[in-house]
């Protein structure tokens, strides 16, 4: 695994954490939020482990993330299109304003999390001192 592919999977792994911790207020939007970031960040890692190039807008992340994880059996495609899911969390919690859109529930920000946690865990390495997901 490359320096910078940990690195990015170091941030997603502490921003779960993050997520977990806030998740235990009542501030399920933010909960959420932080599960997108880790989405994000480790969606970066396979980028980069996969291209050595760095993604860094949503949209660049999302649709370079799809077109490499299309095929890759460890991630699935539930979590691959979970990163279009989870920015709309982040999306809802950001720019909402008024009652048009319902508020981000506790079991939303619960859910988003444990899936977050799922796709940073299904890039691990198959073997030690190997590259993720065996690419």
């Amino acid at each position: 695994m490359k320096a910078e592919t940990a690195d990015y999977l170091e941030k997603a792994r502490a921003t779960v954490a993050d997520a977990r911790q806030i998740a235990t207020l009542p501030l399920p939007h933010i909960a959420a939020r932080e599960a997108y970031l880790a989405v994000f960040h480790a969606a970066q890692a396979y980028i980069f482990e996969r291209t050595g190039k760095v993604a860094k807008t949503p949209r660049g992340v999302r649709s370079e993330f799809t077109r490499l994880s299309r095929t890759e059996p460890r991630i699935g495609r539930a979590l691959v299109t979970f990163l279009g899911t989870a920015y709309q969390f982040k999306t809802r919690s950001d720019y909402t304003i008024g009652s048009t859109v319902a508020p981000i529930t506790d079991p939303e920000a619960t859910a988003a999390i444990d899936t977050a946690a799922r796709l940073i865990d299904s890039m691990k390495p198959a073997r030690p001192n190997t590259s993720m997901l065996q690419v």
